[in-house]
């Protein structure tokens, strides 16, 4: 067995050089590899190879993570029912039926695999089709999404202008919000996070549209986009009249959103850069902007209830059973701050690099609602907010290695969270007003640029959580190593 992992291992090595060195390079483009770390927006201003017809490369990412990562909780025993008296606040992977206070969940977890085709179809011209192979919330094969992207326009002599200052972009892609985007982990796609797992509150969803960019100095951009404001295509009639609520009509609004960013190498070892983004939907039958990962969280099962069907589990049950597994809670340590109706959020992002070390910053507002919040007559906005900061070091030839430290808060007034007579100082039925915080430290090493070896150790907890709520007082530490590979 341990002769066959060797053999696997250094298999996937030769297929990943092998793959990588037949690569044609496209233009306009940001690489799945160790050199697309740092790269946002794909440069404009940039020397490009030239087109010499059509070019497709194949490329793939691949993750495997092993974790061991404990919860705990002091949650108030609730018992399921009169009929059931086992706790509700079990937690996933707790030792004991009647224990919700300690868990413990280690092991290797689901692998994780992205396929993506890459095509230069006309100078200037590329398009991308992005597909998750396998993923913790959706095992099977799965379309991400494609998209074109218009660098120059050959079918008009590649006017200059355009060339120069303007690119569009359409299909059905991640809306350009944020520039955690371009750091954060996508299914097998972790090459680009120094850590092992995204924010707390996790901007990301694919909708249907498009963008258009001006870059009209060096360092500079604007762009502006619309989409669907659905993360999948639908063509079903909304209805008129008002919904279940009674209160406000539900519409199908499209998804507004914007960026504004500047970034310059001031010299060869120092970069700066600094970007705002906008996004808003005012009224939506489903908005999945932070609740739309088709992935899945790299911390599995952590502070998760032990459910089947909104029950409490017995320790005996199978771990077959479709409901303990990976899939229906897949955003283990996140936080959906619940606003699938209503939406406007603001990301302010700074990123410094001095030599090896690099700082990023992310300040994210969340207002918005579903229709529930509006049981007052009108709209009742419900805040969040995310304060994110790590710092990098990177050092050896190539940057071969680094070591980093990222902190990350959150204070949410999450959907449906309430306090209760139990919650000493609050008032009953208020609208509970919760924090989650999150510190992560870890080091990773690229043996080439195509493969990457990361050790994350990470201590999170949860504040203001009514006493009744499975997250009163939770607690969550441990450690992961994860593998990657990237081509």
């Amino acid at each position: 067995m341990k002769n066959n992992l060797i053999v696997s291992i250094f298999a996937l090595l030769f297929c990943a050089t092998w793959a990588s060195a037949q690569q044609p390079e496209l233009q306009y483009y940001r690489g799945w590899d160790k050199d697309a770390i740092n790269v946002f927006e794909p440069s404009k201003k940039a020397e490009q190879p030239e087109y010499t017809g059509f070019k497709i490369r194949i490329g793939g990412s691949f993750t495997q993570d092993f974790q061991r990562l404990t919860s705990e909780n002091r949650a108030f025993y609730v018992a399921t029912s009169g009929n059931n008296p086992l706790n509700k606040n079990l937690l996933y992977g707790s030792i004991k039926a009647e224990d919700s206070t300690s868990s413990v969940l280690s092991g290797f977890n689901l692998a994780m695999a992205n396929l993506n085709f890459d095509m230069q179809i006309g100078d200037g011209i590329r398009v991308c089709l992005e597909n998750y192979m396998s993923a913790r919330h959706h095992s099977e094969f799965w379309v991400k999404g494609g998209y074109i992207q218009i660098d120059k326009l050959p079918m008009f002599d590649n006017p200059e202008w355009f060339t120069k200052y303007v690119r569009v972009k359409i299909g059905h892609f991640q809306p350009n919000f944020g520039d955690m985007q371009f750091r954060r982990s996508d299914g097998g796609n972790t090459m680009f996070n120094p850590f092992v797992e995204n924010g707390i509150l996790d901007a990301f969803s694919t909708e249907i549209g498009g963008e258009v960019y001006i870059f009209p100095a060096d360092g500079f951009m604007i762009m502006g986009g619309m989409t669907s404001g659905f993360i999948n295509g639908n063509i079903v009639k909304t209805a008129d009249a008002n919904n279940n609520f009674g209160v406000v009509p539900t519409k199908r609004s499209p998804s507004i959103f914007a960026k504004v960013a500047y970034d310059n190498k001031f010299s060869d070892d120092f970069r700066f850069r600094l970007s705002a983004s906008l996004y808003n939907n005012p009224n939506s039958q489903r908005n999945t902007m932070f609740a739309g990962d088709r992935t899945g969280s790299h911390y599995f099962g952590i502070m998760e209830p032990a459910t089947i069907n909104g029950l409490p589990i017995s320790i005996g049950t199978s771990p077959s059973n479709p409901a303990t597994q990976a899939g229906p809670n897949f955003t283990s340590g996140r936080f959906d701050p619940g606003v699938a109706n209503r939406v406007t959020a603001i990301s302010i992002s700074p990123f410094i690099k001095f030599k090896g070390l690099e700082i990023f910053g992310s300040y994210d507002i969340v207002n918005g609602a579903v229709y529930g919040d509006t049981l007052r007559g009108e709209w009742n906005d419900r805040a969040s907010s995310q304060i994110m900061a790590e710092g990098v070091y990177r050092f050896l030839p190539n940057e071969q290695m680094y070591i980093g430290a990222r902190y990350t808060k959150v204070t949410s007034e999450p959907n449906g969270v309430r306090y209760s007579a139990d919650d000493a100082g609050k008032t009953a039925g208020t609208q509970a007003e919760v924090g989650i915080d999150r510190l992560a430290f870890a080091a990773g090493w690229f043996p080439t640029k195509n493969l990457l070896l990361k050790f994350e150790y990470m201590m999170q907890n949860y504040t203001d959580f009514p006493i009744r709520d499975y997250r009163y007082e939770g607690k969550v530490s441990g450690w992961m190593v994860e593998a990657v590979i990237g081509f």
